[in-house]
């Protein structure tokens, strides 16, 4: 996927508020420019993509390094600026040391007698040497521009030491020398022009070589390369060997550290510097103005071709040393943490188009969750954490009173997950239900994607994720509260992608304030609207009731994918009268999650064996307008239809604050109706929840407070 620049600039300029703390600046930023499913929020990435490794290796070397990216870019183009002041002032410090006679029509200096003239000769000459011992430093010398070029194109006065007669020549000529800068900018432009093909791949290797990811130039011998690194085995192509690294050897017999490393835009200066001193030679000899612009235009022709060839064999050098492979990689900590998670990046992450939500769905949305309420703080607040209490580290906790079915539908397929899927032998029950936190992400993720593949009928499922930033205005009745705007749909037709993609935005379920709107509004639009109006015996009813609570339906919603309104099995037709027949629409089918609801011990309810009798031991209990959680560690429990049996449930409520395990022991047959009491009002009602489903069973809580 290209990144275009304005995301990337954007993103650099939020890692700037993000790093120095403006956090209202970036609401504001957000509000005026919201993020885009484009935007880059990782610094690793972002700085990949800049292509500033480099610089950023370099300011974690500094005493007090800068902390953003934007700070070290500016400091890199601020230093080069300075750079190129310092050569541009040495410069004109070396034309202030001629004496010039620019009105002179011969163009000739100006030539003065006697003692004054062996005085401004020798003044000449010293501010002349006092200027190329400071230009120096920022121009490479004349044996490395020598040992460069090849031997045809080297001027024939050039030696490895430098000529003061030839210098002193050079500066003689103002005009010259700005007719030489004309030339240089020349030969830049068209070197950016011939090398504006490859700049993307010739890119991509400097970066790798840089990291170490393949292998650079060599900076000293192979004897002491192998010395250093005994353990390394080098790919290299005998040609490389024996021309292309004994041709860089300078006159001392070493190899060139600088000159191997140099980039090809210095690699260029050099070429035009060297072509240019060859140029003067000609212009010098020049007997008029109308030759000299000749010779001039002759010299700028053949340096734009020696630049090409040039430009030509650096490329295919290039080429010859990423061949090169190492073995073991020098990388520091930083790089190979980026270089680990762009390759995990590119072998499972994989980019879904998401569909913005529009007003019109978000309208029927909030019609059949709230009708004309909102939601609930309590509502607006909860994610699915876990608990960190050892003992109860597989329970998601609930903040407030609310969307307690919701949790508690999540809480059985996590338990599902946990105990009976993907069970290794040697671990117990027990074991299973105290995960990892990278386990617990992944049975989130994998819970989350059975409830909205069944929801989408086992065909497809639709994400709802919220991106940050609004897509539409409101107008007209709807009311805005901030949630239904910023939701980004993403709608997926196999399990396989469902999964990948709830696993790159599990963090928007399990740490997010608005985890449990999310899934809500997931499940409902992979039912799809208009399917759960029809579930539902009344189609005018909403999925969140009075005081925030969840509905029967919508908690069927999730444990069987279909938001019917009763619990029984199958359909129902009840006669209302004059020969009208009423549909009473039911759970069809067994379910892997079972239901267990105090309202049928008191008759108002009967709950169908399809719930009352899962695939699983798990079950969600209704009791007291509140949805908590039962479940055992065994599925014989489920099949065992003895006289007399006695076996543990484990009991979980995220809202209570649990703090202990609650583990309890049933009895079932002849021996729990000796036991039973006679005294019925202390009963729990969890207790009577059990024996809806195991009749006169007697239940011991194992020294734990019983719930009353």
């Amino acid at each position: 996927m290209t990144v275009s620049v304005e995301d990337v600039s954007s993103s650099v300029v939020r890692e700037y508020l993000s790093r120095k703390g403006l956090k209202r600046t970036i609401a504001c930023m957000d509000e005026e420019h919201p993020r885009t499913t484009s935007s880059i929020n990782n610094r690793s990435q972002l700085r990949q993509l800049l292509n500033i490794e480099g610089l950023y290796r370099n300011n974690k070397a500094q005493i007090s390094p800068l902390k953003t990216l934007l700070e070290m870019i500016v400091k890199h183009h601020i230093e080069g600026l300075k750079n190129d002041q310092i050569t541009i002032s040495k410069s004109d410090s070396l034309q202030s040391a001629v004496s010039w006679n620019a009105d002179s029509p011969a163009e000739t200096p100006t030539v003065t007698s006697g003692t004054e003239t062996e005085n401004n000769t020798a003044f000449v000459i010293s501010k002349q040497i006092k200027s190329r011992s400071d230009t120096r430093e920022i121009r490479p010398s004349q044996s490395t521009l020598t040992s460069l070029l090849p031997k045809t194109d080297r001027a024939p006065s050039l030696n490895h030491t430098e000529d003061p007669s030839c210098d002193s020549e050079a500066y003689k000529h103002q005009p010259l020398t700005a007719a030489l800068r004309n030339n240089e900018s020349v030969l830049r432009r068209e070197a950016e022009k011939t090398t504006s093909t490859t700049e993307s791949t010739q890119r991509t290797r400097i970066n790798r070589t840089r990291r170490g990811m393949i292998a650079g130039p060599i900076a000293s011998t192979l004897q002491e390369a192998n010395k250093k690194k005994p353990n390394r085995r080098l790919e290299v192509r005998q040609q490389l060997l024996g021309g292309e690294l004994e041709n860089k050897r300078s006159s001392d017999g070493l190899l060139g550290t600088g000159v191997h490393q140099k980039t090809s835009e210095s690699g260029l200066s050099e070429i035009n510097s060297a072509d240019c001193l060859r140029g003067q030679r000609e212009l010098w000899s020049a007997p008029d103005k109308v030759q000299r612009e000749k010779s001039f235009e002759k010299v700028q022709q053949d340096t734009l071709t020696t630049t090409k060839v040039k430009s030509l064999a650096r490329q295919k050098v290039a080429l010859d040393v990423a061949e090169m492979v190492l073995d073991d990689i020098d990388d520091d900590e930083d790089l190979r943490e980026l270089s680990r998670v762009s390759f995990q990046r590119a072998g499972t992450e994989r980019s879904y188009a998401g569909r913005p939500m529009d007003q019109h769905t978000a309208t029927e949305l909030k019609v059949l969750l709230l009708g004309s309420s909102c939601f609930s703080v309590e509502w607006r607040n909860q994610g699915f954490a876990f608990s960190e209490t050892h003992d109860l580290r597989y329970g998601i906790v609930q903040k407030k009173g609310g969307p307690c079915g919701v949790l508690a539908s999540m809480q059985a397929f996590v338990l599902k997950k946990l105990l009976f899927e993907n069970v290794e032998s040697s671990n117990t029950g027990l074991q299973r239900l105290r995960p990892s936190n990278t386990t617990r992400r992944k049975v989130l993720a994998s819970a989350t994607a059975e409830i909205l593949w069944r929801a989408g009928e086992e065909k497809q499922a639709t994400i709802a994720i919220n991106s940050g930033r609004n897509h539409f205005t409101p107008t007209g009745h709807f009311k805005s509260e901030g949630v239904f705007e910023k939701i980004t749909c993403f709608t997926v037709d196999n399990i396989k992608d469902l999964q990948a993609l709830l696993e790159q935005h599990i963090d928007q379920f399990e740490t997010g304030v608005s985890g449990c709107i999310l899934l809500t509004i997931s499940a409902v639009l992979s039912r799809s609207i208009e399917k759960v109006r029809g579930d539902m015996d009344v189609p005018t009813a909403t999925l969140i009731g009075a005081h925030s609570y969840c509905t029967q339906e919508l908690v069927n919603l999730f444990l069987c994918g279909r938001a019917v309104s009763n619990v029984f099995d199958d359909d129902m037709e009840l006669d209302s009268g004059h020969g009208n027949m009423t549909l009473l629409k039911g759970v069809k089918g067994p379910c892997d999650v079972g239901l267990l609801s105090l309202f049928e011990h008191y008759n108002i309810c009967k709950v169908g064996v399809h719930l009352k009798t899962p695939r699983f031991p798990i079950w969600v209990v209704c009791s007291e307008s509140h949805f908590s959680v039962l479940f055992g560690l065994q599925r014989e429990l489920l099949t065992n239809r003895g006289q007399s049996m006695e076996f543990e449930l484990y009991y979980y409520d995220g809202l209570a604050n649990q703090q202990e395990e609650i583990r309890l022991t049933v009895s079932v047959g002849e021996s729990a109706l000796r036991c039973q009491d006679d005294d019925t009002e202390l009963i729990p009602p969890l207790e009577h929840c059990i024996r809806t489903r195991w009749k006169n069973a007697i239940v011991n809580w194992n020294d734990t407070e019983p719930i009353l």
